[in-house]
């Protein structure tokens, strides 16, 4: 059986960027901090992240800057990514330590658009899904429909994507047929009801100078409506013990009067009572909180951290072996040789990228070719394989390379890394002389 520590982030950053800031606090990192008693996942929602066109277009070519800044943050502590998923505004990506990557699996995401009446994706879910040690996990990132009264809207918007989000796993091909569902975002809910009991922006403000934090949550939409079964019913959520986290004034620790304070940023979760492998599944929600010294934006980042139990997970049959390779020559055709295990099902979309030894995530490829397929066949015994990479890959005569191998189902299918090379060189040799070069 595993305990593995989950560490999850909301916040909506308000179209800013993470340039002068620092991301040790929020993520409970610092210098001191020993690799081993930080979590096995990270977890990262964000909404109002380049929203603006021009951004989209930036992001299509390098990664975000707000991901570029957590791994810049992560890497060094042993982690990297193994997904990212961004719609718009709204962005969800996962870091794990390099040590569990055999141990997570059938990775996929979707999203769902609920703006404009599903045109737009300024509004909505992005949603991952994987493996971990042989139990399901799916995560999702919402942000929905704004303003006090539009709580129905809501209501609509969260049911849409439970309902649009569908996966290519047969055993889980809904959000809530996972063993584990953490669902977190800018959910909008807020301190509004239609009467005349509502409480002024003035009136919120003082009773949380008074810590008044529980009467307060008596007026929480999200609340009324979880007890009522009118939406996210399915999840639980523990009693917020930090002030509303909206709407303040950006670099201030201020509430903005021109709106009602509301606990807009949650994170709720689910785990499902049962046996897996002799692995009783549990989950224990370590702790919830607010970070007040995060003033870009005129929300502030919620986070939390998790202990959940994994049954064990037995992979060593089913990982994709290289043989030895040590040198690749540029502007030459390269041969790599790997071995499949027995009953190993290679399917058309599989494929195998070269990366840096020190990758910090799975987009980071210099090339890639797709793997020999053999007709989506299993073969009863291990198999030896072949593969040749076009001359036309060059690659960086600095540093070390590896080969990964992945399993994948296509562009919106899932995907899983079962292999790692032994790192190689690269040398670029002369080209043999011709008749003609001599004189």
């Amino acid at each position: 059986m595993w305990n593995l520590s989950l560490y999850a982030v909301t916040w909506n950053v308000g179209e800013k960027y993470p340039y002068f800031i620092t991301l040790n606090d929020l993520l409970d990192v610092h210098s001191t901090s020993k690799h081993e008693h930080l979590p096995d996942i990270y977890i990262v929602g964000l909404q109002e992240v380049s929203a603006r066109p021009q951004n989209i277009i930036t992001n299509l070519f390098k990664s975000d800057p707000w991901v570029q800044k957590l791994k810049e943050l992560l890497h060094p502590h042993g982690y990297l990514v193994a997904k990212t998923e961004q719609m718009q505004g709204l962005l969800l990506t996962i870091f794990v330590k390099k040590k569990h990557l055999y141990h997570i699996r059938e990775i996929e995401s979707e999203y769902t658009r609920t703006g404009l009446g599903g045109m737009w994706g300024n509004k909505g879910g992005v949603v991952i899904r994987m493996t971990l040690y042989g139990c399901s996990v799916c995560i999702v990132n919402s942000h929905l429909a704004a303003h006090d009264e539009m709580v129905d809207e809501r209501i609509s918007d969260y049911l849409r994507i439970k309902e649009a989000t569908t996966f290519s796993v047969k055993q889980t091909p809904n959000i809530y047929d996972h063993d584990y569902v953490f669902w977190m975002g800018d959910l909008n809910f807020r301190l509004y009801n239609e009467d005349s009991s509502n409480l002024s922006p003035e009136e919120i403000r003082n009773m949380v100078k008074k810590d008044q934090i529980s009467e307060l949550l008596k007026k929480d939409q999200l609340m009324l409506i979880m007890c009522e079964g009118r939406a996210f019913s399915e999840l639980v959520e523990r009693v917020p013990g930090f002030p509303p986290t909206f709407k303040f004034e950006v670099g201030t620790n201020d509430y903005d009067m021109k709106r009602r304070p509301a606990w807009c940023d949650r994170i709720l979760y689910k785990a499902k009572h049962k046996v897996l492998k002799n692995c009783s599944l549990q989950l224990e929600q370590i702790g919830y909180k607010s970070h007040p010294s995060y003033m870009i934006s005129d929300h502030k980042p919620v986070s939390s951290a998790f202990q959940i139990q994994a049954p064990e997970d037995d992979v060593s049959n089913m990982v994709v072996k290289f043989k030895p390779f040590t040198i690749w020559n540029n502007s030459e055709d390269n041969e790599v040789e790997y071995i499949l295990p027995p009953n190993f099902v290679d399917g058309s979309a599989d494929w195998i990228g070269i990366y840096p030894e020190d990758y910090s995530g799975f987009d980071e490829y210099l090339g890639y070719e797709y793997t020999e397929t053999h007709g989506d066949k299993a073969y009863s015994t291990a198999r030896t394989v072949k593969i040749e990479f076009s001359a036309s890959i060059d690659l960086p005569l600095k540093g070390k390379f590896v080969f990964l191998y992945f399993q994948s189902t296509g562009l919106r299918g899932y995907s899983s890394m079962l292999g790692t090379s032994d790192p190689f060189t690269v040398v670029k040799r002369c080209p043999t002389p011709r008749p003609d070069d001599i004189d």
